[in-house]
């Protein structure tokens, strides 16, 4: 296959050199003319494994925009959205906040699809570049032009082992409108790896890009917290701890509890990130993550309470499900009851409860405002009368007519 890329930096360039090495035609430019010098000395002055071997033996056609758009079927855009170096995690965090800097994205795109239309043939464009949700359809969607058929693919790899990131991927991406770009797409990566692939909208993959290493992230904030109260805890080794919550495989390395819904609840959850707060205070931990957590909680809860103050109106409202859980009848630390009693701030008379898991008679559902606290099977048969509002923070109940249902979370419809 005909692969161009316009960027070859340090993602690019060890991308390019594996297709080319899979016996693809790549044709690559770079603003940067030191590129070529590598690309014709073989020799690269980073560290990125694997590569300097690929470099030797190389036939990339060191190629200009025109020419990278006349030869190629699929062209990858692995242009750089850069931070200030004060955003970068090496200095205190700043008071400011700022996006991602997309000029050279943007100008890069601008020309790309300016090329592309100039020449009269459709083509399809792949975005590789970390950006944040929206950015695409908002900031680069409106420089294109229809002849270019858009994909989003970021990768997920680490600089210094790009090429082996590349080839051995733990699945690959596709945020996409087009859906004869992305088969194409799926063509080329077949010949790569047979890793599975995700298919979502852009906005969808540029918010689990970032997502991704946010999680990262969190993992380690986890660890050296656990780190620093075995430190200054007495006989605890936090390699031990961390080695044996490796072992939970079923709620902790797996995918359970990473879809939206209510809080934790229960009769361990809440009581033992409050006592882990105390013993963080006790113990002079330089940051609480346990306090940290709990305030999330309460915070998330609150702005679920703001959602049903927004569009209840002037309906009663009724909160299905008192269970920390489903299919139990454990109120313990429920985050329903949390939420009742946020609610009750904001004034009284207007809540109340109702579990079929708890209370022993049968709900007559009337027009009001309905919040699914827990996601009890039950609920799903529930025929909810015209003219009802249905929050649905689960995104378990279906369309009814005449029922105005607010699934949290999903904005696609």
């Amino acid at each position: 296959m005909n692969v161009g890329f316009i960027g070859l930096g340090k993602l690019g360039l060890p991308c390019a050199l594996v297709m080319d090495d899979r016996g693809h035609n790549v044709y690559g430019y770079d603003i940067n003319p030191q590129v070529k010098d590598i690309l014709d000395t073989g020799e690269i002055p980073y560290r990125e494994a694997g590569t300097p071997e690929l470099l030797k033996n190389h036939s990339i056609s060191w190629s200009s925009v025109s020419e990278v758009v006349a030869n190629s079927e699929i062209i990858f855009v692995p242009i750089q959205t850069p931070h200030d170096e004060k955003f970068e995690g090496t200095t205190r965090l700043p008071e400011e906040r700022v996006d991602f800097d997309y000029t050279y994205l943007k100008n890069g795109m601008k020309t790309l699809a300016d090329e592309i239309e100039k020449q009269g043939e459709d083509k399809i464009v792949i975005i590789i570049s970390t950006v944040l949700p929206g950015t695409i359809r908002n900031e680069i969607k409106p420089l294109l032009n229809d002849r270019v058929k858009l994909c989003y693919n970021p990768f997920f790899i680490a600089m210094g082992t790009t090429r082996q990131d590349f080839e051995h991927p733990e699945f690959v991406l596709f945020g996409m409108d087009d859906e004869d770009a992305y088969t194409k797409a799926s063509e080329l990566y077949a010949t790569i790896h047979d890793k599975p692939v995700y298919k979502c909208t852009i906005e969808e993959a540029e918010m689990i890009k970032v997502t991704y290493n946010t999680y990262i992230t969190m993992k380690i904030c986890l660890a050296n917290v656990v780190m620093e109260a075995s430190h200054k805890l007495e006989n605890v080794n936090c390699d031990n701890v961390m080695r044996g919550l490796f072992l939970g495989t079923d709620r902790l390395m797996s995918p359970k509890y990473l879809l939206g819904g209510m809080g934790d609840g229960g009769g361990c959850h809440p009581r033992d990130n409050i006592a882990l707060s105390y013993m963080a205070k006790k113990l002079d931990m330089r940051y609480d993550w346990y306090e940290s957590l709990m305030i999330c909680r309460e915070d998330q809860t609150d702005w679920l309470a703001d959602l049903i103050m927004e569009h209840r109106g002037s309906m009663p409202v009724t909160i299905l499900g008192k269970c920390f859980k489903k299919e139990t009848n454990l109120t313990v630390g429920s985050p329903s009851i949390l939420l009742k009693n946020l609610l009750d701030e904001r004034g009284k008379d207007f809540v109340d409860m109702y579990d079929p898991w708890v209370d022993d008679y049968d709900i007559e559902l009337d027009v009001r405002c309905y919040f699914i606290g827990t996601n009890h099977d039950a609920f799903l048969d529930y025929k909810f009368p015209k003219g009802s509002v249905v929050i649905d923070p689960w995104r378990m109940i279906e369309e009814m007519e005449g029922v105005n249902l607010i699934s949290i979370g999903d904005s696609t419809n």
